[in-house]
């Protein structure tokens, strides 16, 4: 069981958080693959306030130049800002070749193709009828964000096992599932897939249940972004979950409008899930495929909202430009609290040999979860200590839980094959088992619509046949 009192709930959160006992005797290389990502300021100011840390190099990687540039200019004011300048060398560059040798941490954060796909992932399955919040992890818009992004996501790996392969792979790009599942049957790479939602839904359930986070006791598994809390216990014990499903049963109360649809799949399901409602409505078949339940389920932003991420999308990038741009100038001071992403936390524990606990995507299952296919990818506990990121046996979910992650792992398993052979039928017959597509298609428009998407995409999709 997880529980608050477990060093990884400890240790992110960020305010009060000092870090593992011990020093970091050698430097260390950490790569960052995607350096314009949102999760350099995060992950590599976390590695950098590591206490007792040796310094090393931090180096980034980005096609575009541009991005690259004011990546390697945030980090040395970040650097500068802690009082470290003297122990960290930064490098940059546009070629992985020159900075992957001798590397000892990869931190993968990019995105293939930017912002040129977006509108085609969003709008073209919206003329078919298939309303998309997020769209960048299942569904039409995760299916060819992955087409995209794991052919190339796979060639890193095979540089990596060429000219780093003692390297720890730490990926953060979506989507999380297809992405490691892939590279669990291509690469020999030790990979683990990693996101905050665990993180922030416990604090979350704490928030409502109304008990001190430090005092809950939890257990957590599944897939990522469809990750079940099986239990949920306060301090003396108790069951948290008849209260908070009385407020959840109350569809107006504040509980309720916040998380319409996680509250009304813990009514029927009997549990909360880690994603957030308005994303978690595109991994299931029941809450995006009529108008009524769109405007009965979805809300504004992050709550289901219809092209959400499309609309705003390009407009975030550049925000987190010119944020960046403050903060190299001087006109906003640089957060040096760490942060609760698990990235610099597991660096720290391997260096350190400090068991600490994090939830991990992890690939192949093989009897973590045993009602989950075998050779599909899971989340779980994972241990982390000198012997590297160690999954840890979740059991068996309940059977309505398990079927719910099941659907979607059976499409993520033909998604994961599509990309390694690149291949359109795969594609096509992945997305037929897609829980919202089949929900809202016909399979024969469910053709059409993966055809028009590798029309729209063909640019971004070299050597699909």
């Amino acid at each position: 069981m997880a529980t608050a009192t477990d060093s990884h709930d400890k240790h992110s959160q960020s305010i009060e958080a000092l870090g593992l006992p011990g020093v970091m005797h050698r430097p260390i290389n950490v790569t960052m693959i995607g350096a314009g990502s949102f999760f350099t300021y995060s992950i590599l100011r976390d590695v950098v306030m590591i206490p007792g840390i040796a310094g090393g190099e931090l180096r980034l990687i980005d096609v575009d130049g541009t991005r690259l540039e004011l990546a390697a200019k945030l980090m040395g004011k970040i650097v500068e800002a802690a009082g470290q300048a003297d122990k960290w060398t930064i490098r940059a560059s546009t070629d992985r070749m020159e900075l992957l040798p001798g590397t000892d941490y990869i931190v993968n954060s990019i995105e293939v193709s930017g912002v040129e796909c977006v509108r085609y992932d969003n709008d073209i399955p919206l003329e078919f009828g298939i309303s998309q919040c997020i769209g960048d992890t299942i569904g039409p818009g995760g299916l060819f964000k992955a087409l995209r992004t794991v052919p190339v996501w796979l060639d890193i790996l095979r540089d990596a096992e060429r000219l780093c392969p003692q390297a720890v792979v730490l990926n953060y790009t979506n989507p999380m599932n297809v992405m490691v599942l892939a590279a669990s049957r291509v690469s020999r790479m030790p990979v683990v897939g990693l996101c905050h939602s665990v993180q922030g839904t416990s604090r979350l359930l704490a928030k409502w249940a109304g008990v001190d986070y430090d005092s809950m006791k939890w257990t957590c598994a599944g897939i990522n972004h469809l990750a079940w809390f099986t239990e949920l216990r306060g301090p003396d014990g108790e069951d948290l979950y008849p209260g908070l499903i009385a407020q959840a049963a109350d569809r107006e109360s504040a509980f309720s409008k916040a998380e319409p649809v996680r509250t009304d799949m813990m009514l029927h399901f009997g549990a909360f899930i880690t994603e957030s409602s308005g994303h978690l409505s595109e991994y299931l078949p029941y809450y995006r495929k009529r108008k009524d339940l769109l405007d009965r389920y979805t809300d504004k932003g992050y709550n289901g909202q219809e092209s959400f991420y499309a609309d705003n999308w390009p407009n975030w990038r550049k925000g987190q430009d010119e944020a960046r741009m403050k903060l190299i100038r001087g006109e906003e001071p640089v957060n040096l609290q760490r942060s609760w992403e698990y990235g610099a936390w597991i660096i720290e524990a391997i260096e350190k040999n400090q068991p600490f606990l994090i939830h991990g995507n992890v690939a192949p299952n093989e009897g973590l979860i045993p009602n989950l296919p075998a050779d599909g990818c899971v989340e779980v506990a994972c241990m982390v200590d000198r012997n590297g990121v160690q999954p840890t046996r979740a059991g068996r979910l309940p059977k309505q839980m398990a079927a719910i992650c099941d659907s979607n792992m059976r499409m993520f398993d033909l998604a994961a094959d599509a990309c390694i052979e690149k291949s359109k039928e795969l594609a096509f017959r992945s997305l037929l088992l897609d829980p919202l597509t089949s929900a809202v298609c016909s399979p024969a428009e469910i053709k059409r619509l993966t055809e028009r998407l590798f029309d729209a995409e063909a640019a971004f999709l070299p050597g699909f046949k």
